[in-house]
């Protein structure tokens, strides 16, 4: 789960970024074991398409959910699905599918074997079209324009903490994500330019953003005292594109290799973390925890790559200041994938021939859940991304994604209720034809048993 107030529909977009790692427990904790909600929501969207030329469009939203939670006595166990359903106004009026459609599924498991030893699992799966439902890492986003289709995304998390003595304890963690885009097909020709005869439609989102990213890490943690951890990790990831298409074009790549084209898999990857961490409970309601280090990355299957080092930094406040109230503030920093791939086609330029393989990113995110009054709640969610690309024709030009969600929720008892939100997202872009801004209102109700 990587967010406090979580929904599919309109009231989380924009939220991107936002991740604890304890969330999804903390959302299911209730005294009854299921529940079963639904929404109905009217909006305004004035950029459906997130494109630098907006269509705007009225529309309803209806996003049913069901949750179970199940507390045993070594065990909790969570399952949570929701569905959404969007219709488009303008959409149909000009002759196109005016329906999108959504599907969120989360599961967490925390089972403790002994005192000692106690392992969790978390697993948060998404279909559907906007980057923010498909960003289930709540790390940085690798596509922030919307893509029509049924996308796939899913993020699993597997760990097994270990007390061995007082003052020393592991923690073993293994995750694996899965990214397949319905966008798919480009041919040679697509890759190639205009001027040198190709078509110029570029590659598929399948082609640059379908991938396994697996990984593994090992912390040792000191217990110094019973408020404050130190640790020392080490992480190795492995990240396998299996679009198995042509990307892009490379008039130096072939004159090296013989080979002009880029595939899915040149922009294969093994990263090696070596990071430090710093954990502690400055009050009993005030949890700081983060971890800074370096990442080492090597672009194995590109021949024109070479490896690069990079800061890694993961870093979260929690602070709950009031019954039913509480606040959380991050910063990361670190290598991510991008659906740009870019190749510099001029002959001497920076970067000639090289194939845009990731973007650097620094993202900073704040959500506030505020109870206004026993009836009222606020919630305020926000996200700051500055991304610079690694290498290829745009090397070292920035995307700046700003995303702002503002939700209020009057609950007339506990099974109705009624809601107002707004959310802007403006992307800027040193690509020409990538910027957009995008502002949408909603008005709903809700009911839940």
């Amino acid at each position: 789960m990587n967010k406090f107030f979580v929904s599919v529909g309109l009231a989380a977009a924009g939220t991107a970024g936002l991740q604890v790692s304890s969330a999804l427990a903390l959302d299911m904790q209730s005294s009854k074991l299921w529940t079963v909600s639904a929404s109905l929501r009217g909006f305004y969207d004035d950029n459906y398409d997130t494109a630098t030329q907006k269509k705007g469009s009225f529309g309803f939203e209806v996003s049913p959910q069901i949750a179970i939670s199940v507390p045993l006595q070594q065990t909790e166990f969570g399952l949570r699905y929701t569905y959404g359903l969007y219709y488009y106004q303008n959409r149909e009026e000009i002759g196109d599918n005016p329906i999108d459609q959504s599907h969120q599924v989360d599961l967490w498991l925390d089972h403790s074997f002994t005192e000692r030893w106690e392992a969790k699992l978390s697993d948060t799966l998404a279909v559907g079209q906007e980057p923010q439902l498909l960003n289930v890492t709540g790390g940085a986003t690798t596509e922030p324009i919307r893509v029509n289709g049924n996308n796939i995304a899913n993020s699993a998390t597997l760990s097994l903490h270990t007390d061995w003595t007082r003052l020393f304890s592991t923690q073993v963690t293994l995750s694996d994500g899965f990214y397949d885009f319905e966008n798919s097909g480009a041919t040679l020709l697509d890759v190639v330019p205009t001027n040198l005869g190709g078509t110029g439609n570029g590659a598929s989102l399948a082609g640059t953003l379908n991938r396994l990213d697996n990984s593994g890490a090992l912390d040792l943690q000191w217990h110094v005292a019973p408020e404050t951890m130190l640790f020392v990790g080490y992480q190795y990831e492995q990240v396998n594109y299996t679009g198995n298409e042509p990307i892009a074009y490379s008039p130096l790549l072939f004159a090296t290799t013989g080979n002009a084209f880029y595939y899915s898999n040149s922009r294969d990857s093994r990263s090696h973390y070596g990071y430090l961490g710093f954990q502690h409970s400055f009050l009993a309601n005030l949890n700081f925890n983060g971890k800074a280090g370096i990442q080492y990355v090597e672009d194995y299957n590109d021949p024109l790559s070479s490896a690069s080092v990079s800061p890694y930094v993961a870093l979260s406040v929690v602070y709950t200041y009031l019954p039913g109230c509480y606040a959380q503030l991050g910063f990361n920093h670190g290598q991510n994938a991008t659906d740009v791939v870019a190749v510099n086609q001029t002959i001497g330029g920076p970067q000639f021939g090289r194939l845009t393989q990731a973007q650097e990113s620094s993202s900073a995110f704040l959500s506030i859940n505020h109870r206004i009054t026993p009836k009222l709640m606020g919630t305020i969610i926000g996200n700051f991304q500055y991304s610079e690309f690694t290498s290829g024709q745009y090397v070292s030009q920035p995307d700046i994604d700003y995303n702002l969600g503002l939700n209020l929720k009057y609950s007339f008892n506990e099974h109705f209720s009624a809601e107002v939100g707004y959310n802007f997202d403006d992307l800027q872009s040193g690509i020409d034809g990538r910027a957009y801004d995008r502002n949408r209102v909603y008005l709903g109700l809700g009911a839940s048993y």
